[in-house]
């Protein structure tokens, strides 16, 4: 019962239009207040948190992100997916899908990816003849892979609320990620053998191809360079974060000579915008979570799940059941921030891995992007649209579904998540 009413109390005042880190952290005063009569231990329990090296990789990963979105990259990456594969039945979808990976891959931000992707596939898409509705729903849920595929700021935010390795959680990411935009595409694919208006694009020659190919190469090749040094163990997540950003100075700079000082000044103040915000939502829930634990409340959880008699993976489906109905009221950093630290002690106890949990989560999170009443990608293509959000909602609805698939897919096939890590010797 407590659990209940601590949850309706943190989410009315979400929905009251609190910021994030406030009503994280009032909760927690109220509660830290009635249980140990002062608030002497949130200064020392918000130091520990944040005292955390970790923590650099996420300024450094929104620095690279924002300077390749500065540097205006997407259009020769959008030309180059075309190029490959817009010839195609369907292959305009299939290529929106394929420029919304590689970018997710390079910015780390959901929102991010439907907004850069959004703003030059659906002149395009909808030139060719793909319907309205057809043209937000696949931007929509293109757009959610940045959770899944890393770098992902997400990913961050729950290695460091769980302590599991970002290294590991990265990499786990890849096969599903991959798996989403496969099941995405192939939907784009069928759809279009039932579209009779579709219309594909020409066919512009291998030359032409191979010249957009290599217009994008600098593009291309960020994941790489970022993933593959975390993979061999060239270096830690950490210092990829800051290669990552050296490599984006370059193409911005030298490569596509339109990244200038006073570009650097807005793209540092962005990224410590975006850092503070996240900083602060951290010590916020650094605050709940030591709050839940001075009233026991993720053990008492756990003892009641296992009073259940629940099977393991019942728990998860529970869990993930009430992840998914969260996701449609909340953001996706609240419901990492209000639910990792609860259920965490029953995951351990059964003996849950913590990285195929967190892969799990990711891709439920994903649903929550997509999701009404508050799926944050179905308004950022609404305002670039200008579309009825009904209308975008309707053409989000299959990939819902896709998406719900490929979840239980994962849940199904742990090593889905966990063969990538196993052999890159994160020891899992």
């Amino acid at each position: 019962m407590l659990t209940f009413v601590i949850l309706a109390l943190l989410i009315l005042l979400l929905l009251s239009g609190l910021p994030i880190f406030a009503g994280l952290g009032l909760t927690a005063i109220t509660i830290i207040v009635f249980a140990e009569g002062s608030i002497s231990s949130v200064a020392d329990t918000v130091f520990a948190k944040l005292d955390n090296g970790l923590l650099t990789a996420i300024p450094m990963f929104a620095f690279m992100a924002h300077v390749m979105i500065r540097s205006k990259v997407v259009d020769d990456l959008y030309d180059a997916a075309n190029a490959l594969v817009g010839h195609f039945k369907g292959g305009l979808g299939v290529a929106t899908v394929l420029a919304c990976t590689i970018f997710a891959a390079i910015s780390g931000s959901s929102v991010a990816t439907a907004l850069t992707i959004g703003s030059s596939a659906i002149p395009q898409m909808k030139r060719f003849g793909y319907r309205d509705s057809d043209t937000y729903g696949v931007i929509a849920a293109g757009g959610t892979l940045g959770i899944l595929i890393p770098p992902s700021g997400p990913l961050i935010l729950y290695a460091i609320v769980s302590e599991t390795s970002i290294g590991a959680l990265f990499i786990a990411g890849l096969i599903p990620g991959v798996l989403m935009a496969s099941l995405f595409a192939a939907y784009c694919i069928g759809q279009a053998y039932f579209r009779k208006n579709i219309r594909d694009t020409d066919w512009i020659g291998w030359a032409e191809c191979a010249r957009a190919m290599k217009k994008s190469i600098w593009s291309l090749l960020m994941p790489p360079v970022v993933l593959g040094g975390i993979y061999f163990g060239i270096f830690t997540a950490s210092e990829a974060a800051a290669i990552g950003c050296i490599y984006a100075l370059l193409v911005g700079a030298v490569v596509y000579r339109n990244f200038g000082f006073s570009d650097l000044a807005d793209t540092a103040y962005e990224t410590v915008r975006t850092t503070a915000m996240l900083f602060m939502i951290l010590a916020g829930a650094a605050m709940f979570g030591h709050a839940v634990t001075i009233i026991r409340l993720p053990f008492e959880l756990m003892e009641s799940v296992i009073a259940l008699g629940l099977t393991p993976m019942a728990f998860i489906l529970v869990v993930m059941l009430v992840i998914f109905i969260l996701g449609m009221f909340l953001e996706t950093i609240a419901i990492i921030l209000i639910t990792t630290p609860i259920v965490l002690p029953a995951l351990v106890q059964f003996d849950v891995n913590l990285i195929w949990y967190g892969i799990l989560l990711m891709i439920n999170l994903e649903l929550a992007l997509i999701t009404p009443p508050v799926g944050m990608n179905l308004f950022v293509i609404k305002g670039i649209a200008r579309a009825p959000l009904s209308e975008v909602i309707q053409g989000a609805l299959p990939y819902v579904v896709m998406m719900i698939i490929g979840l239980v897919v994962v849940l199904l096939f742990e090593p889905l998540a966990l063969w990538l890590p196993q052999i890159a010797g994160f020891g899992i």
